[in-house]
């Protein structure tokens, strides 16, 4: 179906490798930081759970990529924030109910 519409699919090549290495780095972090350390015993905790993650993980947990800010920070959508670094205590508070 794909080649009939001459669609180019973008891993059938040597190196492509780096197609994807970002949104596994991504969903290793979510697997590790989230899923693994809470018995989320329902879809709606999960859901509940995984949008508490998200939201730390783009507002307030530094990343190296982007010289310690956050992507929030980086990317403009906010000022610098004055966390120093490090999850708000009732962010962690919240994220471990």
């Amino acid at each position: 179906m794909l080649r009939a519409a001459e669609v180019k699919i973008s891993m059938d090549g040597k190196g492509r490798w780096m197609d994807n290495v970002f949104i596994e780095r991504l969903w290793r972090s979510v697997k590790y930081e989230c899923v693994y350390l809470h018995a989320f015993e329902t879809g709606s905790e999960l859901r509940a759970g995984l949008s508490r993650w998200f939201a730390y993980y783009n507002h307030h947990r530094p990343h190296s990529r982007l010289a310690g800010k956050t992507p929030a920070e980086a990317y403009g959508q906010i000022d610098a924030s004055d966390h120093g670094g490090h999850a708000p205590h009732d962010l962690i508070t919240r994220m471990a109910a």
